[in-house]
């Protein structure tokens, strides 16, 4: 399976009127330039909150065009790339059913999906959609978390090619319905213990990432 890097979007952090810290990089924009993939996430990208963003299982997020199409469609707005936060806009790979734990080349970067967003008031304020958290759970599009292995420059047009598939059921969907509208799954995620680290944090707990 492969695809194609469409954007990549990096933004500083302001001040915003939403959320606990009023402070967030939430609004990405392109750019026309290499950009290194760092394990401790992307160069020349800010994050507002670090309570809950950033860290190395949340080095880079990437968001398909695809969905960010459909959520245009249902919205009845242009929707452009970075415009939900998003490091990397791919093309021709489906996030949603890509399985936590693969590993996926990326221009000069090695990356490994380590978890899922889970939307905050922060982005419903940024996009300015009413019920918008409750809205995006129920679309069940999150976009994927990547922990950054191999450190390298990615560009739009570079090609996004899976190199290391996982055999189980902890898909990208399966995690982000386990984390939040259904909660019985949670014993399940065992099956993949490269994103151990990622719920660990979700839940609060601190422990060991045992991959």
């Amino acid at each position: 399976m492969s695809g194609v890097v469409s954007s990549v979007n990096v933004g500083p952090a302001v001040d915003v009127p939403w959320g606990k810290y009023k402070w967030s990089a939430i609004d990405k924009r392109p750019v026309d330039h290499p950009v290194m993939l760092r394990a401790s996430g992307v160069e020349g990208d800010e994050i507002g909150d670090l309570v809950n963003h950033g860290g190395a299982v949340q080095a880079v997020y990437a968001y398909a065009a695809e969905d960010l199409q459909a959520w245009s469609d249902e919205l009845g707005r242009e929707l452009v790339p970075g415009q939900f936060g998003e490091n990397l806009t791919t093309t021709g790979i489906d996030l949603t059913n890509a399985r936590a734990g693969e590993r996926w080349r990326v221009g000069g970067a090695l990356l490994e999906i380590s978890g899922v967003r889970i939307p905050c008031s922060v982005f419903q304020g940024f996009l300015d959609e009413r019920h918008w958290v409750k809205r995006f759970m129920q679309g069940r599009r999150p976009g994927a978390y990547f922990r950054v292995i191999e450190e390298g420059p990615v560009s739009a047009g570079d090609v996004v090619e899976v190199v290391e598939e996982r055999d189980h059921e902890v898909t990208i969907d399966f995690l982000f319905r386990a984390l939040t509208t259904e909660r019985a799954l949670m014993p399940r995620l065992a099956a993949e213990p490269r994103a151990a680290e990622f719920v660990a944090r979700r839940l609060g707990e601190h422990r060991n990432d045992p991959s």
